[in-house]
């Protein structure tokens, strides 16, 4: 099967296993599901070599996916920290994880996080380039390239290049109040700058599609260029590198190279449906992975909330999968109980989008916690909640010996006193 993508399969009208898995999870027609990713409007991100796998669908015909981002820093986490956030994101609800990691042992982390990841993984290979240099302008094409390929033999599943951050766009992003926030935009930015020359991963695509064609990883177009603040939103850089975006999507489905685009990044919320349709427009539909939108930029140490905001108007006007942002944003590294919120927050952004735009089966869930919740069946409640261990924490804190929780108590449930009036 090598060299065969998921796309290639669908133009040929074959149904791989992965489509079937999809169709499933999802209560859709596997045939539909074919037709997207033939489309290029659904990929599955499944490497070849990533074998712990459950595929999942990423597209506007899909439900509304949640990426987490893990990873260490020069100066936080270890290996095992490293982990402890994968399986806190996974049991939180996550359907992809990105292992952004830029400090020490980040090949050895990598390794782990797909051996132990049953969700597909992104990584951004820039980072661990950069790290093997003194100056990133020291990087070389082909050093930038080998490591691209090690992430691909190792099985990650999506990587994110910044491949439509063009030199003729830097002089439009130094205009900006924040400049260029993305930190892999932002090193291809200075080594472009320092050698004089165009983006090596714009000049070389091709070379890069044939590295995700051979092992089926999915292309995620980075929008290096994304604002990082309100006041930069939906500027001429931003569209400038999603007009260039679009430009490579094209590229890569003529390749058979599955690709979702990147977005922002800090956007008021009324312009959030324009840029969503802006992106289906210029990108001829490709999957829509946005981080956030952030929808003000007052709410460090609550930017988990923010981005949920943005995300659910996100996800109701076509975002396919939302980057989770969690409360240490801006701040700090996140934790294990930063990632559980950051997954939750977005888990509920996703899901009530779903519901809103009426996804198969999106709601069933909802309705039968309500009918536990009238029945004071608790059990199944913390059962269907998207935190059963936290819900049930604050229940057990805070109730008496009754069956009633201790906002009413047992003398004024609303829900004991309708079943009375409805008994008689």
């Amino acid at each position: 099967m090598q060299g065969k993508t998921q796309l290639h399969y669908a133009r040929q009208g074959i149904i791989t296993e992965q489509m079937q898995c999809v169709a499933n999870d999802e209560m859709l027609d596997v045939k539909y599901v074919r037709d997207e990713i033939a489309q290029g409007h659904l990929i599955i991100p499944a490497n070849i070599n990533h074998t712990n796998l459950k595929p999942i669908g990423i597209g506007e015909a899909c439900r509304c996916k949640i990426n987490a981002n893990i990873g260490n820093s020069s100066v936080s986490s270890d290996m095992q920290s490293e982990l402890a956030k994968l399986k806190v994101a996974i049991e939180s609800g996550a359907d992809a994880v990105m292992d952004l990691s830029t400090g020490p042992k980040i090949d050895e982390i990598r390794r782990s996080i797909i051996e132990n990841s049953p969700v597909p993984v992104g990584t951004v290979p820039i980072y661990e380039a950069a790290e093997g240099v003194e100056n990133i302008e020291d990087l070389t094409v082909d050093a930038l390239f080998e490591v691209i390929e090690k992430h691909a033999k190792q099985g990650v599943d999506f990587i994110t290049v910044h491949c439509g951050l063009l030199a003729a766009h830097v002089d439009l992003a130094l205009k900006r109040t924040t400049g260029i926030v993305s930190r892999g935009g932002a090193l291809m930015a200075r080594w472009m700058q320092m050698n004089k020359a165009e983006n090596p991963l714009y000049t070389h695509f091709d070379r890069l599609l044939e590295i995700c064609r051979t092992y089926d990883m999915s292309l995620s177009l980075g929008d290096g260029l994304r604002p990082g603040s309100l006041a930069d939103a939906s500027d001429e850089a931003q569209f400038a590198e999603l007009k260039t975006l679009g430009e490579l999507t094209r590229r890569a489905w003529d390749a058979q190279v599955q690709v979702m685009v990147e977005g922002p990044g800090h956007i008021p919320f009324d312009q959030i449906e324009m840029n969503i349709k802006k992106q289906i427009e210029l990108c001829d539909g490709a999957p829509f992975y946005v981080l956030g939108p952030l929808v003000t930029d007052i709410a460090a140490g609550h930017d988990h909330i923010n981005s949920a905001i943005g995300g659910t108007m996100a996800a109701f006007c076509g975002a396919s999968m939302l980057c989770y942002v969690t409360p240490t944003e801006h701040l700090a590294l996140p934790g294990v109980d930063d990632v559980r919120a950051g997954v939750i927050a977005h888990k509920i952004a996703a899901h009530a989008a779903d519901i809103a735009r009426k996804r198969p089966g999106a709601r069933q869930r909802d309705d039968e916690l309500s009918r536990s919740r009238y029945a004071l069946d608790w059990n199944r409640q913390f059962e269907l909640l998207l935190d059963p261990k936290g819900a049930r924490r604050i229940w057990e804190s805070a109730r008496d010996s009754s069956d009633a929780c201790s906002m009413c108590g047992p003398k004024f449930c609303a829900m004991k006193t309708s079943q009375k009036i409805a008994a008689k």
